[in-house]
C-alpha cells in the first residue's frame, strides 16, 4: 500500500485513550460513528454494526447475552445510543425453531419485537439476524465503494480470492433477510478463522473479538481493496474514454438552475420535489464518458443504492460542445413520457399478485453530459443523499468496469426489493408530510427580526428556505442560528441587494441551483426614514423608492418568471406596513413607498391568478423587538414625533392599539405562513393587518 497516495486510503481514527473509558455499548457507538463518518466506508443510512454484550436481566438479575445492533432506519455516522436495538440472544437463537423456510422468511420480522431486551422502543432492523448468527461478539456490515466494485463484478468471487486470499470469503447474492442470516452463520462456522465475507452485489461483513479489532479489520480490508484498485486502474481508460468535455463551473451551474424549475413542472406526481445539483469530478468523469448510456442503463447493484436512486437514471440529451438549451427544454416532455412508460413496463413485467400499486414513475437521478447530475426527492436531505448514493454507484461502476464487467442488480431482484411488502409497510408508517414539505421559500430581509422569524416559521412546516439580505454579518448569524435548529440541508443564506437587477437575478438563479425552484416569495427587505416633507432630501426619497418599491418589483418579477415555469401553485407575500394604508406626518417617503408595495401586490395578483400564483400583503405595525428598522435613527425620529423617550415607544404603541397588545416578529411570521400555505389557497390580492387593532388602518 506504500505506493498508494495517503489521501486515497482510509485513516485509522481509533483513539485507544478515548475508547478506554467507554462501556461496551459506548465503544460500539464510537466505532459506528467513526465508520459512518466517511462515505467511502458506507453511505448515509447504509450498513449496520453490532456488539454482543453481557448484561444483567432487568427482571431476574442474572447475566444474559444481549445483541446491540443498529435499529431500523438509523445512520451509523450520526446515531446515538438510543439508535440501537437491544435483543436477547437466547431468544434470537430460539427463533430458528419457528423458521418455516425461505418462502416464509418475511414473517420472521414480526418475531423480533418478542426478543426485545429491557423494553427498548427502538425497532429492530431486518438485518438483525445477519449480526445475531455470526458467532463473533463484534460485527460490522458496510457498503464501501471499493468492495462493492468487487461484489458487482462479473467474476467477483475470483477477484475476492485474488485480493484477500483466505482472509475474506464470498457469498452469492441473497436479498437481506432471515435466510441470509443463516447463510452467514453457516459460512462462519465453516470458516472460523476468516475475517469477513463479501456479499455479491451487496457489501462487506467483517468481525472481531473486540470493538477495536472489528474496526481495525474493517478499515484494513477496505484499504486493501482501495490499494488493489489504485494499482489496477492507474493509467487505464476509464468508462471507455472521454466523449465530452465539461463546461466551465459557472455555465454548469447556470444550466442546472435553468433546467431545474422546468423539470419540477413534469415530476410533481402529487408530491412536490426538491432538487440537488452535483458537479463533482466523479460525476463529470461519468457523464462525459463513452459508456454513460450503456452503464447507466444497467442500474445500480447494492440494494441501498437502488432503493434511493430507482431502477435507472434519466440522461438529459445535451451536447456540451453545442449546448442548445432551448432544444433540451423542448424535448423534456417527450423524455419524461418515455421514462415513465419504461418504468410502467418494468412494473408490469415484474409485479406479483400481492405487489403494492405502482409508485411515482418519475426519475430520481438526472445525468447531463458536460454539466453534472441532478437529483429530486421529497425533501432536500433525501435529494442530496440520493445523489450521494449515485456517486457511490458511479465509483462502483468505475472499478468494476475497469477490472472486469459491471453487473447491475437483476431486474426482478431489483423490483422485489423496491416493492418488498416489508418496505411498503415501512413507507406506510412514515409520518404525514408537513404542510410546506417540498416547497422552496425565498425570504428577503432574512437577517432582521421579521425575516428571521418568518424563516423559522416556514422551516417548522417543512419548507426549504433561502434567507437573503444585504447585511452579510447579520445574514451569517441568522443562518447559523436557523441551521442549528433545522439542519444545514433546509437552509441557505444568499446575499442580495434588492435595488440591483443583476443581484436579484443572481439570487433567483442561485436559489434554483440550491433547491430546484421557488414556490414562496416573502418580500420583506426594508428600511425606514422620517422627516418633514420640506426636510426630505431627494436622496432619502429615492432610497425609500429604490428599496421598498423598486426592490419589491425586481424580486417579484424574477420570482414570477420561475413560478410560471414550474406550472404549480405558488405564493408571494409582501410585508408592507399600516403606513401603506394610513398616512403619517413626517414619513412621506416611507408611506408612499409602502403604499406602492400594496398596489404592486394587487397588480401581480391579477396577472398571477391564471398561473395559480397568489399574491397577498401583511401589514405590520410597531414591531419593535428584534427589528432592524427600529434601531438607531428611526426609533429616535418616531420618539421625537410623539415627544417621548425612545424606551417609551413600545408601551406607547401597545396602549395605542385597540387590543392593548404588543406586536412581535412571530406574529407577523404566523400571518405570512398562513397566506403562503394551502390554508389560504383561495386568497389572493388581500391585505391582512397585524397591528393589534388600529382603526384608521381598517381596509376599505
Amino acid at each position: 500500500m506504500s505506493s498508494v497516495p495517503s489521501d486515497t486510503l482510509l485513516p485509522n481514527k481509533w483513539d485507544a485513550k478515548h475508547a478506554a473509558g467507554l462501556s461496551e455499548p459506548e465503544k460500539l457507538l464510537y466505532r459506528s460513528n467513526l465508520l459512518g463518518s466517511d462515505l467511502r466506508i458506507t453511505n448515509f443510512g447504509g450498513g449496520n454494526t453490532s456488539a454482543k454484550v453481557w448484561q444483567k436481566d432487568p427482571l431476574g438479575g442474572e447475566e444474559v447475552e444481549v445483541l446491540w445492533v443498529k435499529g431500523s432506519g438509523g445512520d451509523v455516522g450520526s446515531m446515538k445510543l438510543d439508535g440501537f436495538s437491544t435483543l436477547y440472544m437466547d431468544k434470537l437463537r430460539a427463533l430458528k425453531g419457528l423458521y418455516r423456510g425461505e418462502e416464509f422468511e418475511d414473517e420472521m420480522v414480526a418475531y423480533l419485537p418478542h426478543c426485545t431486551f429491557n423494553l427498548n422502543p427502538r425497532a429492530a432492523s431486518i438485518d438483525t439476524p445477519l449480526h445475531a448468527y455470526i458467532n463473533k461478539p463484534h460485527v460490522d456490515h458496510m457498503h464501501p465503494d471499493a468492495v462493492i466494485a468487487i461484489a458487482a463484478s462479473k467474476d467477483s468471487r475470483a477477484l475476492t480470492q485474488e485480493i484477500f486470499g483466505d482472509d475474506i470469503g464470498w457469498l452469492p447474492w441473497k436479498r437481506p433477510g432471515y435466510e441470509l442470516g443463516l447463510m452467514l452463520e453457516q459460512y462462519f462456522n465453516d470458516n472460523p478463522n476468516s475475517k469477513g465475507v463479501v456479499l455479491e452485489s451487496h457489501g462487506l461483513f467483517t468481525w472481531g473479538d473486540s470493538s477495536k479489532e472489528s474496526y481495525n479489520t474493517t478499515v484494513e480490508i477496505i484499504n486493501k481493496a482501495i490499494a488493489w484498485f489504485d494499482a489496477k486502474t492507474r493509467g487505464a481508460e476509464i468508462f471507455g474514454g472521454v466523449r465530452h468535455q465539461s463546461l466551465d463551473a459557472q455555465t454548469r451551474r447556470s444550466i442546472a438552475s435553468t433546467l431545474m424549475p422546468r423539470i419540477r413542472s413534469f415530476i410533481d406526481a402529487g408530491e412536490r420535489k426538491i432538487g440537488h445539483f452535483n458537479d463533482s469530478d466523479a460525476v463529470l468523469e461519468f457523464v462525459n464518458s463513452n459508456k454513460l448510456e450503456a452503464l447507466a442503463s444497467l442500474g445500480t447493484s447494492c440494494p441501498d443504492h437502488f432503493l434511493r436512486t430507482k431502477i435507472r437514471p434519466i440522461i438529459i440529451d445535451l451536447d456540451p460542445a453545442k449546448p442548445d438549451l432551448d432544444a433540451v427544454i423542448e424535448g423534456l416532455g417527450d423524455a419524461f413520457s418515455a421514462y415513465r412508460e419504461d418504468y410502467k413496463s418494468y412494473y408490469d413485467r415484474c409485479k406479483h399478485d400481492n405487489s403494492p400499486g405502482m409508485r411515482d414513475p418519475n426519475p430520481v437521478i438526472y445525468l447531463i453530459p458536460g454539466v453534472g447530475m441532478l437529483s429530486f426527492a421529497k425533501d432536500k436531505a433525501t435529494a442530496r443523499i440520493a445523489g450521494e448514493f449515485y456517486v457511490n454507484a458511479i465509483n462502483v461502476m468505475r472499478g468494476s468496469d475497469t477490472v472486469s464487467t459491471y453487473m447491475g442488480l437483476d431486474e426482478q431482484e431489483a423490483f422485489d426489493i423496491e416493492y418488498w411488502l416489508l418496505e411498503e409497510a415501512k413507507l406506510q408508517r412514515m409520518p404525514k408530510p408537513k404542510s410546506l414539505a417540498g416547497r422552496v421559500a425565498v425570504v428577503t430581509g432574512g437577517a432582521g427580526g421579521i425575516g428571521k422569524a418568518t424563516c423559522g416559521r416556514l422551516l417548522q412546516e417543512g419548507a426549504c428556505v433561502v434567507a437573503c439580505d444585504i447585511d452579510a454579518d447579520g445574514l451569517k448569524a441568522a443562518v447559523s442560528d436557523l441551521q442549528s435548529v433545522f439542519g444545514k440541508d433546509q437552509v441557505r443564506g444568499l446575499p442580495v441587494n434588492v435595488t440591483s437587477e443583476e443581484s436579484v437575478i443572481k439570487l433567483m438563479h442561485d436559489s434554483c441551483a440550491e433547491f430546484g425552484g421557488i414556490d414562496i416569495l416573502v418580500s420583506n427587505a426594508g428600511i425606514s426614514s422620517a422627516a418633514p416633507i420640506d426636510e426630505t432630501s431627494l436622496e432619502v426619497w429615492q432610497r425609500n423608492m429604490d428599496i421598498l418599491s423598486t426592490g419589491y418589483f425586481l424580486v417579484a418579477r424574477e420570482a414570477f418568471k420561475i413560478m410560471k415555469l414550474q406550472k404549480r401553485p405558488a405564493s408571494m407575500v409582501f410585508v408592507a406596513s399600516k403606513n401603506g394604508l394610513v398616512a403619517s406626518p413626517g414619513a412621506s417617503a416611507y408611506c408612499t413607498a409602502k403604499a406602492s408595495e400594496i398596489q404592486l401586490a394587487r397588480c401581480i395578483a391579477l396577472e398571477g391568478a391564471p398561473f395559480g400564483i397568489r399574491v397577498n400583503v401583511v401589514n405590520p405595525d410597531a414591531v419593535l423587538r428584534g427589528s432592524k428598522i427600529w434601531t438607531g435613527e428611526w426609533r429616535e425620529q418616531r420618539a421625537r414625533a410623539y415627544d417621548m423617550a425612545p424606551d417609551q415607544l413600545e408601551e406607547h404603541y401597545r396602549q395605542r392599539s385597540m387590543l392593548k397588545l404588543n406586536v412581535l416578529p412571530e406574529d407577523i411570521a404566523e400571518a405570512i405562513y398562513f397566506l403562503a400555505s394551502d390554508n389560504a389557497a383561495k386568497s389572493t390580492g388581500n391585505v391582512v393587518n397585524v397591528d393589534a387593532g388600529h382603526a384608521p388602518s381598517f381596509t376599505r
